[in-house]
């Protein structure tokens, strides 16, 4: 690809305490694309995605990120840093004792000196570009699955991330809202100019919205390429899991 990398992994050892999950993990994602992370339960997806977002910190390996490297910067500098990225965590994380809509503010809140009306005016545009214009005052609890997960991405793009990541977007959704909400992640990466990194086991998302597959077993890349080439490797985690 010809467009720059936005993330750079290199040489990525990690995992919890002293159980190493993640050996020896290199890849880049490129600007503008959606770069796919899956494999079979227990594999290191979701421990790769939260080295990534600065969650856990690695044994060992270099973690680049728009540029900078996550691992050297000084705290206050890193915390500048991880504004620029998005996150929509797998059960949306929105805080049941407060509206969609103070759901939404609450970015604006903690990292701009904006005015609340100006913060009110951009929460309900970033509401509706989740197709949420009316739920601004309701609760999480009176959302459905769907909803819940949109009102969530409205919050991780409220300062408008140059990089989302998401974790097991589609989980517990019916095929129907499924397909309807990889449609608005396609849609936002278009209209935002965004990256897209999203761990997935769903295999039917992962066809509709996947730039490139980074396939990890055991804990290292056993694939990394386009759907087509997936579909064509040879690598037996890969044969097993999109022909079972």
């Amino acid at each position: 690809m010809t467009s720059k990398a936005l993330i750079k992994v290199e040489n990525l050892t990690g995992g919890y305490n002293e159980t190493v999950i993640l050996k020896d993990v290199s890849f880049e994602v490129y600007e503008g694309e959606i770069l796919v992370i899956l494999g079979t339960s227990g594999c290191g997806k979701t421990t790769l995605l939260k080295h990534l977002i600065g969650l856990l910190y690695p044994f060992s390996g270099k973690i680049y990120l728009l540029g900078h490297d996550l691992l050297s910067l000084p705290e206050k500098k890193a915390m500048i840093l991880m504004r620029k990225i998005g996150v929509l965590f797998q059960n949306g994380a929105l805080l049941n004792s407060i509206t969609v809509a103070d759901n939404v503010a609450i970015p604006y809140e903690q990292h701009t000196n904006l005015k609340t009306d100006l913060i009110n005016q951009l929460v309900r545009l970033k509401l509706k570009l989740v197709g949420l214009p009316h739920a601004a005052e309701l609760l999480p609890s009176e959302l459905s699955g769907g909803m819940r997960k949109r009102a969530a991405l409205a919050r991780a793009i409220a300062l408008d991330p140059p990089i989302l990541f998401a974790d097991e977007p589609a989980a517990g959704l019916d095929p129907v809202t499924a397909a309807s909400l990889d449609r608005l992640l396609l849609d936002l990466r278009k209209l935002l100019g965004m990256t897209l990194v999203v761990v997935t086991h769903e295999l039917t998302s992962i066809k509709r919205i996947a730039d490139r597959i980074l396939f990890l077993d055991k804990g290292r890349i056993a694939f990394l390429g386009t759907m087509e080439q997936a579909m064509a490797s040879e690598s037996e985690p890969v044969k097993k899991f999109f022909n079972p």
